[in-house]
């Protein structure tokens, strides 16, 4: 076998990483768009590449231990910047250098032990490329995975800055113009499975998630969503039993923490309402909210229902009356000595104003607690 230590190899490496360069930059689009820093990692590698070819060729009984040293030579973040398939691309280009300067490297006997050495070596690099990259991925996977779950409970605990920002978009984090909360138990079996596989489902849809599971509940932060329902139902099948509650709208992180208490509060409630649809919303959940103690909730049923109603007397009237003495339209136009088609209107109004229907099992309750919540809090303390 012939020795590749020849007087003029010490000058050769340099120049064959430059041809490989060369030919790089003429046959592989993505490398022209790498920026001067990434370039120089790439040429690194071809570099370090070659100059394990030649100590591979000479060392048979060290062969797997040079080949993992070529990646080595650049930092881990370019396992992230080129993707599996580019750095083969890569490996290919430098052994196509190698293999097109066999002619001139060696002597006409040692050429076809050269070639077969270097389709040996092409084979070991692919090999030692997928394991860089499979333990890149392996690393980055549990690093996102601790950095989403610091993400969520930031979010719980209304801790959000600028540093719960920058890790939102380390993780690809890009919806921030509509953001959905939802929450429900977490599945038995295997509950990390199930949320990648939630993850999954997200991506799909083209959906943005950030997902944990804190206790026995799992919090999923949905982004770029333009209707709530439908990206909650999306993902409710990936929760466990029980109730799956999601949040309104939120146009920012900013209103995030708000929505996640909203439904974390939710969640809690929802036990009450026996026959409520899966997934529910936060704020179709607002009288048990109210009844589980949520402040926020009383407050906001006091603004729909009393806020709107107090500053129409004849629509306040009437609503107490159907609500609180009779369900009929006939018998409360009686009481208030006004026709029943006016009756109607009015009831027609205050579903306008408030989002609920008198006229409605549901809508009559939450009405019912609204104007029984305002009364009481405009009596002196």
């Amino acid at each position: 076998m012939a020795d590749l230590r020849s007087p003029r190899l010490p000058q050769s490496p340099a120049a064959l990483s430059t041809a490989a360069t060369r030919l790089m930059e003429e046959g592989l689009p993505w490398y022209r768009e790498l920026g001067a820093q990434e370039r120089s990692w790439v040429g690194l590698v071809a570099q370090a590449g070659i100059n394990a070819f030649v100590t591979w060729y000479n060392a048979p009984t060290s062969r797997r231990a040079f080949t993992e040293d070529v990646f080595g030579a650049a930092p881990r973040e370019l396992a992230r910047i080129l993707s599996l398939e580019q750095t083969v691309a890569l490996v290919r280009t430098t052994i196509a250098v190698v293999e097109s300067a066999i002619e001139e490297l060696s002597e006409p006997a040692d050429r076809p032990a050269l070639r077969e050495a270097i389709l040996l070596y092409s084979r070991e690099i692919a090999f030692s490329a997928a394991e860089v990259y499979a333990r890149a991925a392996e690393a980055r996977g549990a690093w996102d995975a601790r950095l989403e779950a610091l993400i969520v409970e930031a979010l719980q605990r209304d801790d959000l800055d600028e540093a719960v920002l920058g890790r939102a978009a380390a993780l690809g984090w890009t919806g921030n113009d509509g953001i959905v909360v939802v929450a429900g138990a977490a599945p038995a079996g295997d509950p990390e499975g199930a949320l990648e596989v939630m993850r999954r489902a997200a991506a799909n849809h083209g959906l943005d998630l950030l997902t944990g599971i804190h206790g026995t509940t799992v919090l999923a932060l949905i982004g770029r969503v333009t209707d709530p329902a439908r990206a909650a139902r999306v993902l409710s099948a990936h929760f466990g039993d029980g109730a799956v509650v999601h949040s309104t709208l939120a146009a920012s992180f900013a209103q995030v923490p708000d929505a996640t208490r909203a439904t974390l509060q939710g969640l809690r409630a929802a036990p009450a309402w026996v026959d409520a649809p899966r997934p529910v919303s936060t704020e179709d959940l607002l009288p048990e909210r109210v009844l589980a103690g949520d402040e926020h909730a009383a407050s906001q049923l006091v603004e729909q229902v009393y806020r709107q109603l107090v500053g129409e007397p004849a629509l306040l009237q009437t609503a107490s009356v159907f609500l609180e003495q009779t369900p009929s339209l006939e018998a409360t136009a009686r009481i208030l000595f006004i026709h029943p088609n006016t009756v109607r209107y009015r009831l027609k109004r205050i579903a306008e104003l408030t989002g609920w229907s008198a006229t409605d099992p549901r809508g009559s309750y939450a009405l019912r607690l609204g104007l029984t919540l305002g009364r009481l809090s405009t009596q002196p303390t």
